[in-house]
């Protein structure tokens, strides 16, 4: 794999301040066509005007937005299309949006160093190179148009697609213009729009890819179907680190359709005809497994590593003033935070479709880290990186799993046995959950003193597995992993003695990845948590205690005085019945959220209201803004109130949604989505929602019944006919 430039916490944070990740028009579409028909490679640009990676015109004027980033739900298709048609003045009738093929030199995410969607980078990473190339072409548009007609490019206006002259009352469109425009150089440094004249950023369009995925149109990795292709499903060993001891094939081989039975050193296979006979197969076959050393191990385990880890002293990731002398001023409290694994679930489980031969590799999946695909198939198949082609698909969900390529290399091991015959490898949902790339477990130890009805020292402890040191290594620096302390090393109050510490603690041989908001939302849980102990310590209201930590902090003060206002903070409430905020300054965007919850005498919690403001900067697609915050709250609130992968004799006990469960749309109340308007760069807006439901919710829980829970899910025993203190 190619070496990645290390890039620095508060580097990659200036770099991509930025925006309203979503949203798109009407005319904008994603051509149909069938995976198995010839497709034109980017770099193939005859008789194009391709004035950057992004953009090409042929001369009919038909221009193709290239996506450096994929679809999964997060409207980042839209997003990415309104900014470069803003710059471009395009025609939207004229418009098709196709995706980049794995190439880092020109589609690495600008806040990885390399290709890959995730962490809420999309827009804010790509906001300004996606503006430039915008505004570079269209400037080479008006140089050709202008030379043609002997005038001064200054005189030249662009809309739809054309190049106008007002004084002469001429207009050539980009078509007739794109063969003399890509004789010219790209030029430098050419001025972007006013944002006072956007036409399309800041306007509440309609996303392009959504009446496909209403009338079935889309296809997803899992629609893809190639000439003679079979079908197989898998499983791995149930304990991590195992090893098939033996595989009694006849059963399987019996089931009508079944084609061949694969065993490989830790998963055995069936393929057949269609999926029902592969899934059946592997049903029938008898396998014994060699579990190894961690088939004993359960989640009590797991648990009593990092608690007795955690008493342990980390690496100072941040410090300022003197802790240890500011915790023996004034009233000292501690708290520890624990939150479990979490599998992804998402909605398309995994599966990746592979033909294989002696020369060539070619994929089709959808996955969040094109490039890195290509890459290790290329290593574990020993073919030279251009002969491996992956077609990338709109994703049917995300939320970090896709930043994996391991579902392509099993398939591609699949493959090996197959000789040449194509092959769409399909794991089943409980393969997927039981053999998922965890949320890491973590526990956020805090000590923290109080003077004069503030907190005056602060001393932070994240302990848990690096996603960095292994996902990124060349970021994981001094034994810091960045993500782990994402939001807590940056947190909004102003406190003068501070300190956070990162300890690396792996469970065993659990396998751990990025969870939607991983970072953020471990650490945003815990010190918002913390914040309403203290605020209660001081005796003081929630909102108020924030407030006055929060200085000469506009934007975070905005949000914060305008969700009080919209959630009717302070009004009576019922008895067991609490409201619960949060504050978070995590993915560049400045966001506060109130939720309004009772808790019965059962312990069971109803979620009635959520209120939330939130300045992301920027409003790309406001419309998408508010869904996604929607969407991200959603999928933090199941979390909260059910989330949990537990490990019993070294497997996952959790299979599907019977006992995975998620939160159900008769348990929805209304979202209140406030959004700021701000002219600042855009933030990410993808995960924000996720990291600010599960403390507000706590919160609203420690509000309407006085229990201060300390980890999630929430456990409704202690619940159970509690009475607020």
């Amino acid at each position: 794999m190619h070496a990645i430039k290390p890039i620095s916490l508060r580097a990659r944070r200036e770099f991509i301040k930025s925006a309203a990740a979503t949203g798109f028009l009407l005319a904008f579409y994603v051509p149909a066509r069938a995976v198995n028909e010839p497709e034109q490679a980017p770099d193939d640009t005859r008789g194009k005007f391709a004035p950057n990676a992004f953009i090409r015109i042929d001369k009919s004027g038909a221009t193709t937005l290239v996506m450096p980033q994929v679809e999964m739900g997060q409207g980042v298709y839209t997003g990415v299309a309104m900014i470069l048609a803003e710059e471009l003045d395009a025609d939207p009738a004229k418009i098709v949006l196709e995706h980049a093929p794995p190439n880092e030199k020109l589609y690495a995410n600008p806040a990885f160093g390399m290709q890959a969607t995730g962490g809420s980078t999309s827009l804010r990473a790509f906001w300004m190179p996606l503006r430039i190339a915008g505004a570079t072409a269209r400037a080479m548009l008006v140089q050709a148009a202008a030379q043609q007609w002997h005038v001064d490019p200054g005189s030249c206006t662009t809309s739809r697609g054309e190049v106008s002259h007002s004084a002469s009352n001429r207009k050539l469109g980009y078509g007739a213009l794109s063969e003399a425009a890509g004789k010219f150089t790209p030029p430098k440094n050419v001025p972007l729009k006013d944002p006072a004249k956007f036409v399309l950023i800041g306007t509440p369009l309609k996303r392009f890819d959504t009446p496909n995925k209403v009338n079935g149109k889309v296809v997803y990795g899992i629609d893809a179907m190639v000439p003679g292709m079979k079908f197989a499903t898998l499983a791995a060993s149930p304990v991590f680190g195992g090893k098939v001891a033996h595989a009694d094939e006849a059963a399987a081989n019996a089931v009508s359709g079944v084609r061949q039975v694969i065993v490989l050193d830790n998963l055995v296979a069936v393929v057949g005809d269609h999926m029902w006979a592969a899934k059946q197969g592997l049903e029938a076959l008898k396998v014994s497994w060699a579990e190894g050393e961690q088939a004993k191990v359960s989640s009590a385990d797991l648990w009593q590593d990092i608690r007795t880890a955690s008493q342990k002293d980390g690496v100072v990731a941040k410090t300022r003033g003197d802790v240890e002398k500011g915790l023996s001023n004034g009233q000292r409290f501690e708290a520890d935070y624990e939150l479990p694994f979490l599998a992804h679930a998402t909605m398309e489980p995994l599966n990746c479709t592979v033909l294989l031969k002696e020369d060539s590799c070619e994929l089709w999946l959808g996955t969040q880290i094109i490039a890195r695909v290509q890459q290790t198939v290329a290593a574990l198949t020993g073919l030279p990186i251009d002969k491996v082609t992956v077609h990338n698909h709109l994703i049917g969900g995300g939320f970090g799993r896709r930043l994996e390529p391991d579902m392509a290399l099993n398939a591609v091991r699949i493959a090996q046995h197959m000789k040449g015959v194509p092959v769409k490898v399909v794991w089943t949902r409980e393969e997927d959950i039981q053999q998922d790339i965890y949320r890491p477990m973590y526990r956020n130890v805090i000590s923290a003193s109080l003077a004069g009805g503030k907190v005056a020292a602060w001393k932070y402890k994240v302990c848990g597995a690096s996603i960095i040191a292994r996902w990124l290594p060349p970021a994981f620096q001094k034994g810091i992993d960045i993500d782990a302390i994402d939001s807590a090393v940056d947190m909004p109050y102003e406190i003068p003695d501070f300190q956070v510490q990162y300890l690396r603690v792996e469970p065993r041989s659990v396998p751990t990845g990025f969870w939607r908001g991983v970072g953020p939302n471990i650490n945003v849980f815990a010190i918002e948590s913390f914040m309403d102990e203290l605020a209660r310590k001081a005796g003081k209201d929630p909102i108020v205690f924030r407030r006055d930590m929060l200085g000469k902090q506009p934007r975070f003060l905005a949000a914060l005085d305008l969700v009080a206002a919209k959630s009717d903070w302070g009004k009576p409430l019922p008895a067991r019945v609490g409201r619960g905020v949060c504050v978070q300054p995590s993915f560049g965007s400045f966001i506060a959220t109130v939720v309004e919850a009772e808790v019965d005498m059962h312990g069971e919690v109803l979620l009635r209201r959520i209120t939330t403001a939130v300045d992301v900067g920027t409003l790309v697609n406001p419309d998408s803004v508010e869904a996604q915050l929607q969407g991200g709250l959603v999928f933090g609130l199941t979390a909260a109130l059910y989330g949990e992968i537990t490990l019993k004799q070294g497997r996952v006990e959790q299979s599907n949604f019977n006992d995975y469960r998620m939160l159900r749309i008769d348990q929805m109340p209304k979202i209140d989505v406030h959004l700021i308007k701000s002219g600042e760069v855009p933030g990410g807006v993808g995960e924000t929602g996720t990291t600010a439901g599960p403390p507000a919710l706590r919160n609203a829980i420690f509000a309407a019944t006085g229990v201060a829970l300390k980890r999630l899910p929430i456990d409704r025993n202690l619940l159970a006919g509690s009475a607020k203190a």
